[in-house]
C-alpha cells in the first residue's frame, strides 16, 4: 500500500495513543502479532484467556523492573475488567444470536444482538427489501437462511416471531453446523429480555430509517419545484470524473432515491478513447453509455442527472443526451466556483444555463451536496483501483518472458508486488507456468537493486 510505504513519520492517532505507528515501524512485528491476536481474542469474547494471558507479561515486565510497561499492561488489565462489566450477560452460557424484526409503513428492520460466551459483543440492524405484503414471520425466515449461508451458526438463535417453515429450517441449520442449532420463538425470564431489548432497539432504528426517508422526500420535493419539473422525481443520478493529469480516466455513476442512495445501481466506466483531460468528452462518453443500458432496459433512466460540474460540463451532457434522444431528462451541474468553499456552490440549470442561487443550510443544496460527495468518493476509490492494477502490471511487463497468464497468475498468487519481492526462488517456482528459470529473472529483477 504506497499510502503507508510512503509514510515518514506517525499520523495523529499515535500522538494520542490510540496507535502503535506500525506503518513507521515503532513497534516490532512481534508485538504488532501479540495486539491483533488480542484484538481477536477480545472480539471472540474470550476475555479471560486475554486478561490472564495480560497478567503474566505485567508480572514479567515487573520482575525485569519494566516499569512502566508494567504498568501499561495493568491499565489494559483494568479496563477490559471494566468492559467485560458493561457487557456481561448473566445466565448464558455459549453462543446465543437473538434475531428481532419490526415492520413499518412497508419498511422492515431486522436487529441481531450477537453474545458470545456470555458476553454481549454488538449488534447490527438490517434492511432488506420487503415486499408490502409480506409479514415479520415472511421477512424472518428469509432473513435466517440468507444471513447464515455464510456465516458460522451459534449454539442458539432467539427469534421474535415464529418461522414460516420451522422444521424444514432446523435441518438445514442442524446440517449445516453438523449439530443441533436450538431455534427459540417463546424465551423466558432472562432470554425474554434480551428479546424486548433486541425488539426495542429494532423500532429504534426503524424509526431513524423512515425519519431519514421523510426527509429525503421533502428535499425531492423542494428540488422538483425549484427545478419546475413536469414529472416525478424519484430517481437522481450523478457523474463524476477522475484522472491522474489526464491519464486512466474514471467516470463514476451513483444513484439516489426516496430511500436513500441505492449502491446496487451504482457503475463505473473506465472513459477510452479521449484526449487526456478532456472531462467534457469523458462526461459525454460515460452519459451516452449510461442511457444505453437504459434503452436496453438494463437500468430505468432517472428523472434527474447531477453533474459534477459547471456550464461547460453540463452543456456537454446536455449535447449528449440529446443526441442519442434523452433531451427530456432534466439537467444540472454543481461547482464550487473559483474559492471552492462549502456552501458556496453554484447550481446551473441544463435547460437554459441558468444560475440558481441557494443558501448554505437550503435543503435542496444539501441533498445535491450529499449525492455530488458520493459520486466524488466512488470515482476516486474506482480510480485508485485502478492506478493499483496498472502499477502492478507495469512493474511486471518489465520482466522479459513474464506474459499477461503468468503476470496474472503470480499476483493471484502472492496477492501483490511487495510479496511477490518477499517471496524466495522456491516459493515463486510453485506457481503454475513458472519454470526455474523464469522465476530467477523474476527474483533478479525484484533484488538488483534498481526495481525495489
Amino acid at each position: 500500500n504506497s499510502y503507508y510505504k510512503n509514510r515518514s513519520r506517525p499520523c495523529l492517532q499515535h500522538q494520542i495513543k490510540r496507535c502503535t505507528a506500525p506503518c513507521v515501524g515503532l513497534i516490532s512485528k512481534e508485538d504488532y502479532a501479540d495486539d491483533v491476536n488480542h484484538t481477536v481474542l477480545f472480539l471472540e469474547g474470550k476475555n479471560t484467556q486475554l486478561i490472564n494471558g495480560l497478567v503474566k507479561k505485567m508480572e514479567v515486565a515487573a520482575e525485569t523492573l519494566e516499569f512502566e510497561k508494567a504498568a501499561n499492561f495493568r491499565d489494559q488489565i483494568s479496563q477490559l475488567r471494566k468492559v467485560m462489566e458493561r457487557q456481561y450477560v448473566s445466565g448464558t452460557e455459549g453462543d446465543i444470536d437473538v434475531v428481532a424484526c419490526e415492520m413499518q409503513n412497508g419498511v422492515a428492520c431486522v436487529q441481531v444482538f450477537f453474545i458470545r460466551n456470555g458476553l454481549h459483543l454488538g449488534n447490527r440492524s438490517f434492511f432488506p427489501k420487503t415486499p408490502s405484503d409480506k409479514t415479520p414471520e415472511d421477512v424472518l425466515s428469509a432473513f435466517l437462511l440468507q444471513f447464515y449461508l455464510d456465516k458460522n451458526l451459534p449454539k442458539a438463535i432467539i427469534l421474535s416471531h415464529q418461522l414460516v417453515e420451522p422444521e424444514l429450517t432446523q435441518q438445514l441449520f442442524n446440517e449445516k453446523a453438523e449439530r443441533k442449532v436450538n431455534i427459540i420463538n417463546k424465551p423466558r425470564s432472562e432470554r425474554a429480555r434480551w428479546l424486548k431489548m433486541a425488539k426495542s432497539n429494532a423500532v429504534v432504528a426503524l424509526n431513524q430509517k423512515l425519519q431519514s426517508r421523510e426527509n429525503t422526500r421533502d428535499r425531492l420535493a423542494k428540488l422538483k419545484e425549484l427545478l419546475v419539473m413536469n414529472g416525478e422525481l424519484k430517481r437522481m443520478e450523478c457523474f463524476d470524473i477522475s484522472h491522474l493529469q489526464g491519464d486512466q480516466t474514471v467516470a463514476s455513476c451513483v444513484v439516489l432515491n426516496e430511500d436513500g442512495p441505492l449502491k446496487a445501481d451504482y457503475r463505473r466506466f473506465n472513459i477510452k478513447g479521449v484526449q487526456a483531460g478532456d472531462d467534457y468528452a469523458a462526461l459525454a462518453q460515460a452519459v451516452s453509455r449510461r442511457f444505453s443500458r437504459a434503452k436496453n432496459q438494463e437500468h430505468a433512466p432517472p428523472d434527474l442527472l447531477v453533474i459534477d460540474g459547471g456550464q461547460g460540463q453540463v452543456t456537454a451532457v446536455v449535447q449528449a443526451l440529446d443526441d442519442i434522444d434523452y433531451a427530456n431528462v432534466v439537467v444540472i451541474g454543481i461547482s464550487k466556483g473559483s474559492d471552492r468553499k462549502v456552501g458556496m456552490e453554484k447550481i446551473y440549470r441544463g435547460s437554459d444555463g441558468k444560475l440558481l442561487v441557494l443558501s448554505a443550510d437550503d435543503p435542496v443544496l444539501l441533498v445535491i451536496q450529499q449525492i455530488r460527495d458520493e459520486a466524488h468518493r466512488f470515482a476516486i476509490s474506482g480510480h485508485r483501483q485502478q492506478r493499483g492494477k496498472v502499477k502492478k502490471k507495469s512493474t511486471l511487463e518489465q520482466v522479459e518472458g513474464l506474459g499477461p497468464k503468468r503476470r496474472q497468475l503470480l499476483l493471484k498468487q502472492f496477492g501483490g508486488l511487495r510479496e511477490i519481492k518477499a517471496a524466495g526462488l522456491d516459493d515463486l517456482c510453485t506457481v503454475e507456468g513458472i519454470n526455474k528459470a523464469l522465476a530467477q529473472r523474476v527474483y533478479d529483477f525484484f533484488h538488483d537493486g534498481a526495481n525495489v
